[in-house]
């Protein structure tokens, strides 16, 4: 099933004249999915992977403006916010289109090594996750599990293949964001008693290293101003101490606030008077400061407008939140910065704020931490490092971050790990061959500053096979089935290339006897979704024993839910093929199914053309 949810986000400041583009939400119709499990238990969600011994291993402490290892290496959080939990789907989106652990393999790939991940409080009340495809044994091990119990598979995960996860508590429920940690509905009380325990939840896991105390405190919330009732710094010492008493090796990531002493910023990027009032806490060496910063395609600013733009940024940044590591007061993390790119404005800031962070080429890890927004493609003023099919990568955006990403965590000495440059694109991607169960592929080689060391193989988003060569046969597969590819390059020092351009391939009938029939798509349209009735009869004249239905349609239609087959999608393409109990048919007889999607574009055609094949 798919929902498409386009996340509102707030970043006003007080007195901004623009007001931000609210995005609109989806409503998922689909079937409900199966009762929620109890929640795992402490020792289910131990990361299967043992202690490593490279850089960034077991829990962090910090150090000055650093973030050190358990051995007292420096590391660079250099990662990519994965929201979803925090909306009514209650699980992080894009799970409708691919299995999460492909999801998270693609990540690791493009270098990006922690996750932060967005939560809301209706999470502890046994939430059941909507949208979640397990068609084609896809995400199959997160069947029946609860919202909790799918957050533990994506922690164990992503800490079984070297990565980091951020906690990020986002909103008091899923209704939306709110200005202090506490609404009439969610008192501090039960933030604080949900802090406590989702810090329990993953004691002893070192996955994941911390947790961001509430997203974006603004107006009328204050720092250091006395009034606990609004004062986020006296709050945010509350909420560190109730993650502490669970487990006092994690990271306590604190943002700032909208104003301080009359100036004005972005929400949860105002970190001026931490300097003057700072976070104190029983443990030592636990407190991360934490920025939003954003460009136009959130809201206009005086900054960019300014005529000495962009080199007037650096200041600004300084202003706010850079002081504090400049001062060598506390590491500072940029826990989100994002922009659509499509104006030469947001261009020239993102630019000259990935300068501002510092390249990890120069500075390893002596740098700005930092987690861009988003990895999702629907959030709606920002886009996603994925691009609208939940797959192939916004290469342009991507290829921005490459110079302050440390896929290792980088080095703790200027120079970092050195090799950061991926290399070239694989191009000429070619299907030389398909049988009934087989697709031969081949491509031309890449290029690198050092030396191209393999290539991975996706079908679709899920990656099945790494080679050294040139070349790939895939078999195993499913006769008279369309399958698309691409081919990502590699280097030794880790560094992967943006995936090449997509080809589908179509495996031949079989050895089966060809049997005809035909499909016929009736639609139930209400312009931001449907429904699509597909009869398919036997135009044959012997029994069929099994049928299959393809046809096309945008990537802004997307699949919700469906009955009566087993429904896939690559690309554009969606592809129905029979359940055990109706792919039988008499000569003369039918029989349908159906599918539930939604539109990201009104404009968008659902009319197709189906093509129908079976075997008797």
């Amino acid at each position: 099933m798919r929902l498409l949810l386009r996340r509102r986000l707030s970043r006003r400041l007080a007195g901004c004249a623009a007001a931000l583009a609210a995005a609109l939400a989806a409503t998922l119709t689909a079937p409900a999915v199966p009762a929620a499990h109890a929640a795992a238990s402490a020792a289910g969600t131990t990361a299967t992977a043992s202690a490593a011994t490279t850089a960034g291993a077991g829990y962090w402490h910090t150090s000055g403006r650093q973030i050190l290892d358990e051995a007292g290496t420096p590391v660079r959080i250099a990662g990519i916010n994965w929201f979803g939990f925090e909306t009514s789907n209650y699980v992080a989106h894009g799970l409708w289109s691919r299995d999460y652990k492909s999801m998270i393999d693609q990540m690791k790939s493009l270098g990006y090594n922690t996750i932060r991940l967005p939560y809301s409080d209706d999470i502890f009340k046994g939430t059941a996750p909507a949208s979640i495809n397990t068609s084609g044994g896809m995400n199959a091990d997160l069947v029946g599990l609860n919202s909790l119990g799918v957050m533990d598979k994506l922690v164990n995960y992503a800490g079984s293949i070297g990565m980091k996860v951020i906690l990020d508590r986002h909103r008091p429920d899923s209704g939306g964001q709110s200005a202090l940690w506490y609404t009439s509905a969610v008192p501090e009380s039960t933030w604080l008693a949900n802090l406590k325990s989702i810090a329990a939840r993953y004691a002893g896991n070192s996955a994941v290293v911390g947790i961001d105390l509430h997203n974006e405190p603004h107006d009328p919330a204050c720092w250091g101003c006395g009034d606990t009732a609004t004062d986020w710094r006296l709050a945010a010492q509350r909420g560190g101490e109730a993650v502490l008493s669970a487990n006092s090796k994690l990271l306590i990531f604190v943002e700032g606030v909208q104003s301080f002493n009359g100036s004005s910023y972005w929400w949860g990027g105002n970190l001026q008077g931490a300097g003057q009032y700072p976070v104190q806490l029983s443990v030592a060496n636990r407190v991360v400061y934490s920025a939003h910063d954003y460009a136009t395609s959130v809201a206009q600013q005086t900054w960019f407008s300014d005529p000495s733009f962009p080199s007037n940024m650096p200041g600004v940044w300084d202003k706010n939140w850079g002081y504090l590591f400049n001062q060598n007061i506390a590491p500072v993390w940029v826990g989100e910065f994002g922009t659509t790119l499509q104006s030469t404005v947001d261009q020239a800031w993102l630019k000259a704020l990935v300068q501002y962070l510092r390249p990890t080429a120069t500075a390893g890890a002596d740098s700005f931490q930092w987690t861009f927004w988003s990895w999702n493609p629907n959030s709606g003023d920002t886009g996603g490092i994925l691009n609208d099919d939940w797959t192939t990568v916004n290469s342009v955006k991507d290829g921005y971050l490459a110079s302050v990403k440390a896929p290792g965590f980088g080095s703790g000495t200027p120079g970092g790990s050195g090799d950061v440059q991926a290399p070239s694109v694989p191009g000429g991607l070619t299907v030389t061959g398909t049988t009934a169960s087989s697709v031969s592929l081949s491509w031309t080689a890449s290029t690198d500053d050092t030396a191209v060391t393999g290539y991975d193989v996706y079908r679709g988003g899920t990656k099945v096979a790494s080679v050294t060569g040139t070349s790939f046969s895939d078999s195993g597969l499913t006769a008279a089935t369309t399958y698309s590819y691409s081919v990502r390059a590699k280097d030794a020092a880790g560094n992967v290339s943006a995936a090449s351009a997509a080809v589908s391939a179509t495996t031949s009938a079989g050895s089966g006897t060809s049997a005809g029939c035909s499909a016929a798509i009736s639609l139930n349209d209400w312009g931001s979704g449907l429904t699509a009735t597909v009869t398919v009869t036997n135009t044959g004249t012997a029994p069929t024993k099994s049928w299959q239905v393809v046809w096309a349609w945008p990537t802004s239609i997307q699949l919700s839910g469906s009955w009566s087959a087993n429904v896939t999608r690559s690309g554009q393409t969606i592809t129905a093929t029979n359940l055990s109990y109706n792919g039988a048919l008499a000569a003369n007889a039918s029989t349908s199914f159906g599918v539930q999607a939604t539109r990201t574009d009104a404009s968008a055609a659902a009319t197709a053309t189906a093509v129908c094949t079976a075997t008797s």
